[in-house]
């Protein structure tokens, strides 16, 4: 799950650099069109994220048509949900200019989401057969489609980003057709593997499939909502350092970026270890195993927190190389964004072990159905303490980007703490009739 993430993000650290090297503005715009993508997408990945452990419990149980059932029911959300992300993607110029941006960059950010906004749908549906896989422990076919498409969507972004052998000019345009190609590519082989390979066939998910099953529906809503909202709400945070970044300069929201880049690819392995832990802790409430729910959160956390304090250690000492891979050095506002970048990541290091924490423990509570606390924490944390620090520190106190990153350290530790502190107080308390009768 982790190497799968991690090669997800290959790709988008990949259209990055390219871009980067059409100029620290090009990045600046694809810095906000990506926060414009992402609030609609998260909102619909979290919808989809219970069909992991959900299906994961009812593999515990042996109730396989439970885990058919959820797979069929998430690939109509996914497909429900790609029409607002789509349409938020469409709007994004003109909600870019409404937040205050400078209007040629919310122009050059429309294209990019031009690009992207039509391969939404494949990419939440292909998000919904991941879950599924990793629920019936065989992730591994969604690995190797996400290794084989790296190249794949290295060879086409270079060509319709730069217009190469006979190919027109894309630039931003050509970076968002080429992830939208690629997306519908790994949905299409994935629902191939669903449906033809063993064991998964064994499944047949794709019997009854015009049949609604209202009572799973509900559950997705139920458990998704919150996790929608919460992954809202941090992103959120996130897109408004983007904004305060661009209120600053042009150099600062491409610094920014370029770390934001580096700290998501940082996360990916976290979050992939987060996966395994919603399901791990939902086998184990499948089986009635209480100590191995314990187990499974804190092992993961554990792992978690080794792996990011390795990663951290590393991003420091080779901050300024980092720096210049997303930036040439002979683009316009380069000798500013690239040192900037680099004191980024250096604040940033505060947080990315944190960081890690914070995911996996929020999978672990995943895997115990328990999705609505973590929303009311991450809005103390992240809003509430984090966002005012941010604003604090970096604007009202004049340290610029630099600060704003200094308040999202500061929310990031506070949320991470308090969510080990509810896994360790369910693990040790809940009930397991409580949990069943959450189904």
């Amino acid at each position: 799950m982790a190497l799968t993430q991690i090669a997800q993000v290959v790709m988008m650290t990949t259209d990055l650099a390219f871009i980067g090297h059409i100029g620290a503005e090009a990045i600046a715009a694809a810095a906000l069109a990506s926060r414009i993508y992402i609030l609609g997408f998260m909102f619909g990945s979290g919808l989809l994220a219970p069909i992991a452990p959900l299906a994961a419990q009812a593999f515990g149980a042996n109730n396989l048509a439970v885990v058919r059932r959820a797979l069929r029911m998430g690939l109509w959300t996914a497909m429900m949900l790609s029409f607002p992300t789509m349409a938020l993607a469409l709007s994004g110029e003109r909600i870019l200019v409404a937040l205050g941006q400078a209007t040629e960059t919310a122009q050059i950010a429309q294209l990019y989401l031009l690009g992207l906004a039509w391969g939404a749908g494949p990419a939440l549906g292909f998000l919904a057969l991941r879950c599924f896989m990793c629920a019936v422990n065989r992730p591994q076919p969604i690995l190797w489609i996400t290794l084989a498409a790296i190249p794949v969507n290295a060879l086409l972004a270079y060509l319709l980003i730069y217009g190469k052998m006979g190919l027109p000019r894309l630039e931003l345009f050509g970076a968002g057709l080429a992830t939208t190609l690629v997306n519908s590519a790994t949905f299409l082989a994935g629902l191939w593997f669903a449906t033809t390979r063993r064991p998964f066939r064994d499944y047949h998910v794709l019997v009854h499939l015009s049949c609604f099953d209202w009572s799973m529906i509900r559950q997705l809503i139920m458990l998704g909502a919150p996790i929608s909202i919460t992954a809202l709400t941090g992103a959120g945070v996130f897109s408004a350092a983007a904004l305060m970044a661009g209120q600053i300069s042009t150099s600062a929201l491409a610094a920014h970026q370029i770390a934001l880049q580096v700290t998501i690819v940082l996360s990916m392995i976290p979050f992939g270890i987060s996966m395994a832990a919603a399901v791990r802790v939902a086998h184990a409430v499948g089986r009635n195993d209480h100590s191995g729910i314990r187990r499974a959160g804190l092992a993961a956390i554990l792992l978690g927190m080794i792996v990011a304090a390795t990663l951290t250690v590393a991003v420091i000492i080779l901050r300024l190389e980092i720096a210049r891979l997303f930036l040439d050095e002979s683009a316009a506002h380069a000798d500013a964004t690239i040192p900037l970048a680099a004191k980024l990541l250096l604040v940033g290091s505060s947080f990315f072990v944190t960081d890690a924490v914070q995911f996996i423990a929020a999978g672990s509570l995943r895997g115990l159905k328990d999705t609505w606390v973590p929303l009311l924490l991450v809005c103390i944390a992240y809003w509430l303490i984090g966002f005012s620090a941010s604003y604090v520190i970096g604007l009202s106190m004049g340290l610029g980007v630099v600060g704003v990153w200094i308040g999202l350290s500061i929310g990031t530790s506070v949320y991470a703490v308090l969510l080990v502190l509810r896994f360790q107080m369910l693990a040790s308390r809940i009930a397991f009739p409580t949990l069943y009768s959450m189904r």
